[in-house]
């Protein structure tokens, strides 16, 4: 049995020395210093001196040693990591330049910096923005925006807010990037992107994924949440009220921790008997099923044919630049769905 013990907890060490010094490694290699010799070398060091200790392990001469070694190591990362902060000052590209913000007088919103560029391609467009007073006793709706490009698992979810007289708001939490910088899901783990809200008209955030990225092409599904407009209400508010914290205090992006479906899940906190946290938040493009098998979306129709309603791609091709294109995005969905309530 002590024998047992002893390898038992030898293999536990041995699993979080793995873990520790892998984690340590890449966040040298991606946040170490400028230098790219100096912060390679770092990363190399501390993965051969992890890679001692995990040796180390099986020689019980050098076993302790090496353990204290390896904490002390990783104890002064841990304390170099504290000191990376997120900023709202780096020399951001254009699409995420500029922050939006809210002005909170009791039912009336007014949203400040609402993109709405003008696209030529997806790289070649005119900035522009625009302010906008909400009212929520207006909210008609809540929309689930799901876009796919790589397979069934992954998509990028984001909501849109419906008001009385056509208009949208749509909100997509993303990464904030600097000039020059491209977007990697395994750098999204160690603090290398600020947290960014963009809110926008959906002839800017739905029509750029819809009718102007082709490298590789984007499937968009918008999908009407079902649930009291009280909850909507709530959900709005506490998106507002993060914009201006953003704006305060940046924070950073993390791929697994603060994305674009986890964070949205946190903003639903704010209402009671919201979903409880399911694998299918992290594999986001199962999102909209998840929401389905719960009752959120609307179940008269098996899920196939509500999402096969909800994709929207030609019904943007062909709005384009339209003002209602809003409208007519959501429009043969809009039939198929008052066919099915009246039996038609």
């Amino acid at each position: 049995m002590k024998r047992l013990a002893i390898f038992g907890t030898t293999v536990l060490l041995g699993l979080w020395v793995v873990a520790s010094g892998l984690w340590g490694t890449l966040a040298l290699f991606f946040t170490g210093p400028q230098n790219p010799l100096l912060r390679q070398g770092l990363a190399g060091a501390f993965a051969i001196a992890s890679l001692v200790t995990l040796i180390a392990l099986l020689m019980r001469r050098w076993r302790r040693n090496a353990l204290l070694a390896h904490l002390a190591l990783f104890a002064a990362l841990l304390a170099w990591w504290q000191t990376i902060k997120p900023s709202n000052t780096r020399d951001w590209q254009t699409n995420v330049a500029v922050l939006p913000y809210a002005t909170i007088e009791g039912e009336q919103v007014t949203v400040h910096n609402i993109r709405n560029f003008d696209y030529r391609s997806e790289t070649d467009y005119t900035p522009a923005y625009y302010d906008k007073r909400f009212d929520l006793r207006k909210l008609e709706g809540v929309d689930i925006v799901a876009v796919y490009w790589m397979g069934p698992a992954i998509a990028h979810v984001f909501v849109s807010f419906a008001f009385a007289g056509g208009e949208h708001l749509a909100a997509s939490i993303e990464t904030r990037t600097e000039k020059g910088e491209g977007y990697s899901t395994l750098k999204g783990f160690f603090r290398q992107y600020e947290l960014y809200y963009v809110v926008a008209d959906e002839r800017d955030v739905i029509r750029l994924r819809t009718n102007y990225r082709h490298d590789p092409p984007e499937d968009v599904y918008v999908f009407r949440m079902q649930g009291p407009l009280e909850n909507g209400r709530r959900l709005f508010l506490s998106y507002m009220e993060k914009l201006n914290k953003l704006r305060a205090e940046p924070e950073f992006y993390n791929t697994l921790t603060t994305n674009c479906t986890t964070n949205i899940w946190f903003h639903s906190l704010v209402n009671p008997l919201h979903l409880a946290f399911s694998w299918k938040i992290l594999a986001s493009g199962y999102v909209p099923e998840y929401l389905y098998d719960t009752g959120r979306l609307d179940r008269n129709v098996p899920f196939e044919e509500l999402q096969r309603r909800a994709y929207v791609n030609p019904r943007a091709h062909a709005a384009d630049k339209a003002a209602d294109f809003s409208r007519r995005i959501r429009a043969e969905g809009a039939d198929d769905m008052n066919k099915t309530r009246t039996g038609s």
